[in-house]
């Protein structure tokens, strides 16, 4: 059983929404991310269950993503709450600009919010009683951060590391540096004195020196041949859709790959346009065998429930 502060407490979320970190002082209550916008109301029980009357004070976004940050306009609607986004996604944010945001770009949504300021690298945030140290974390996002609390070695850790992996380096997709820059960022966190790591998917783990060994064994292998890093977002994305929405016809698949241009961007890495229709249909078949996470029922496919 891991411990943790009794500031801290963590939601371990499942497919679709990113774990929510609740820290809780007597000066206010803080949630850092808050999943996706399908699990929004999902996230308000857990929080007023928690909370009882207390109300939230401070949402902290790691990075926005949608399932980091898909919940904030219900928490906004809910309680007249702070909100702290990445500095450099303040102007998207402000024009609600979806494209630069990756929203439309991956085939996801999220609800308008606003935010009241802005985090930066090098900043200090009390947060449950703690102090914690917001440290950049490009790769699988230009724009991602992570807090480290040093008093205890403790690191939320977004999704620059899980205990196995970490999060799709989407900038490679699309022309820009992210392998060298995660990289750094699992350099980074090798240097610091981390004893427990509350990753974005998946439960809290202790064992930071072997999960930091498969994430630099896994840039490697990615590094090696670009085209893996294309193939893993695509089924990712796939994915996700499917167990948002349930089910999509094959054709509807192939027109939201076209439409969504990250989505688009990885297909053409693996193959020329008209080839589409088969790498699409083979990668269905490799994530609908041996129980995986879709099933195909003709020309529809479907995530398996």
């Amino acid at each position: 059983m891991i411990s943790l502060p009794e500031s801290i407490r963590v939601f371990e979320r499942g497919w679709l929404s990113s774990n929510n970190v609740l820290l809780i002082d007597a000066e206010r209550v803080a949630l850092v991310d808050t999943g996706y916008a399908t699990h929004a109301p999902q996230t308000l029980a857990l929080l007023q269950q928690t909370l009882g009357a207390r109300p939230l004070d401070l949402i902290v976004n790691t990075h926005l993503h949608s399932d980091h940050c898909g919940g904030n306009a219900l928490l906004q609607a809910t309680w007249p709450c702070r909100t702290a986004i990445p500095v450099a996604e303040a102007d998207a944010v402000s024009a609600w600009d979806e494209a630069r945001l990756t929203f439309r770009p991956t085939g996801q949504h999220c609800d308008r919010f606003g935010f009241t300021g802005t985090i930066a690298p090098g900043m200090h945030l009390t947060l449950g009683a703690l102090d914690w140290e917001v440290l950049g974390a490009p790769g699988h996002d230009p724009h991602s951060l992570m807090l480290y609390c040093a008093e205890h070695g403790i690191l939320i850790s977004a999704d620059a590391l899980w205990e196995n992996g970490f999060g799709v380096i989407f900038p490679e997709l699309e022309g820009e540096s992210g392998f060298a820059e995660q990289q750094a960022v699992l350099e980074a966190i090798a240097r610091l004195d981390v004893r427990l790591v509350i990753p974005g998917h998946g439960a809290p783990f202790t064992n930071v020196a072997a999960a930091l060994e498969r994430a630099f064994s896994r840039i490697a292998w990615l590094r090696a041949d670009p085209l893996r890093n294309a193939k893993n977002a695509l089924k990712v994305l796939i994915v996700f859709k499917l167990l948002d929405v349930r089910e999509m016809r094959f054709d509807t698949l192939l027109q939201l790959v076209d439409d969504a241009s990250v989505m688009r961007a990885a297909a053409s890495m693996l193959a020329p346009r008209g080839e589409w229709p088969a790498l699409l249909r083979a990668m269905v078949s490799e994530l609908a065998a041996k129980n995986g996470p879709l099933e195909v029922d003709g020309e529809r496919v479907l995530a398996r429930l």
